[in-house]
């Protein structure tokens, strides 16, 4: 796939001491379409092919992972992922063209937060302890 790696989003705290992190939730209804989870199950079905590495990777079981593809394809007009059963190499699955266009769109809307509150987050930074 196309897509940039997504840095993966550390809990250690040396990393999240002094931090800005946007964290976008796109809703539908009742559903949550999209929010940072999803769309690094997204990024990482892309990289890897798979719904059982992605979620590995996330650690989370792949039970979990289907439910949430299953919640963003059904949240979309078209499916972002399209999976293909066992057989000879195992199954597997992949990004449509939507999906692809939406993982792409939502790392823009945080990379382009980032940059809007870029002023405020520094002079919010001085505040904060060391």
């Amino acid at each position: 796939s196309n897509l940039p790696a997504l840095p993966m989003r550390k809990k250690a705290k040396s990393i999240r001491a002094r931090s800005v992190q946007p964290r976008f939730r796109i809703l539908r209804g009742g559903d949550i379409a999209l929010g940072p989870g999803k769309a690094e199950l997204l990024a990482l079905i892309g990289q890897t092919g798979s719904i059982n590495q992605a979620a590995r990777r996330m650690g989370m079981s792949y039970m979990r992972a289907w439910s949430l593809v299953q919640t963003m394809n059904r949240c979309f007009k078209k499916p972002l992922v399209l999976v293909s059963r066992g057989g000879e190499g195992g199954g597997g699955a992949e990004l449509t063209e939507t999906g692809c266009k939406v993982a792409a769109l939502y790392q823009q809307m945080e990379q382009a937060s980032l940059r809007a509150t870029a002023a405020h987050w520094k002079e919010l930074r001085r505040l904060l302890r060391v």
